[in-house]
């Protein structure tokens, strides 16, 4: 199915909840949308679900599971599953593609190996500020792509970054990597509006982030005054 018929699905569909990722914990619903002959199996979380966080305003993690979607897309990276924000049974929130996920990956020991699209992860990780990428938030599909999960925990205005995915900390950026930067420098306020969804003072902190990868020129150290690695880390 086409991108565009996905999220006119996911967005028009009449949206069904079946069941609930007893593990999450925020409101984390298994659902369906049917729009005609049309189902798609989909992640529903709720704002009115948010468990209130000490570091994160309230109500906000929606907006932010979207913003990380929108930085993905922009990049062209498709690391994020198609993502929007609808009304569902239970309010407004966050609605997002269902991945199927190769059950023969170990993602025990998958996550700690050299691969590009590892990389390209804890890449956009460092640009969103992911303050939890678990071992557990890989999503690799049997034709191997590569999806991550579970952003709303994202784009502090401090750096909070903490992932499991710390095997390039200090090395330096491919050609590549200095142009997704440069490119989503150049387009943040413009072509990538963010400020529907986070605060000014975000953005702010997004585009100095930005600046201080280009500066130093290698994939980003732990923050010696925070936690390198997510607990639990799974």
């Amino acid at each position: 199915m086409a991108t565009s018929d996905k999220y006119q699905l996911l967005s028009a569909g009449d949206l069904l909840v079946t069941g609930r990722l007893v593990d999450a914990s925020n409101a984390t619903l298994f659902a369906t949308v049917t729009l005609g002959s049309d189902q798609q199996a989909c992640i529903y979380k709720p704002i009115a679900g948010e468990r209130p966080l000490w570091d994160f305003p309230d109500g906000t993690l929606a907006d932010r599971e979207y913003a990380a979607f929108l930085v993905s897309d922009f990049l062209e990276l498709d690391l994020v599953p198609l993502t929007l924000l609808r009304e569902g049974p239970y309010g407004k929130g966050m609605v997002q593609e269902w991945i199927d996920i190769d059950e023969s990956i170990d993602l025990a020991t998958f996550f700690s190996q050299d691969h590009a699209e590892l990389r390209t992860m804890a890449l956009f990780d460092a640009i969103i500020n992911n303050t939890d990428r678990k071992i557990g938030h890989l999503l690799p599909t049997p034709d191997g792509k590569l999806f991550g999960c579970d952003h709303g925990v994202t784009f502090h205005s401090e750096d909070k970054l903490r992932t499991v995915l710390w095997q390039w900390a200090g090395d330096p950026f491919h050609p590549s990597e200095i142009a997704l930067l440069e490119k989503i420098s150049r387009g943040l306020g413009r072509e990538l509006d963010l400020s529907p969804h986070l605060t000014l003072e975000e953005i702010d902190a997004l585009q100095i982030r930005i600046h201080q990868l280009l500066t130093q020129g290698c994939m980003p150290m732990p923050n010696p005054d925070w936690p390198a690695i997510p607990w639990p880390a799974f």
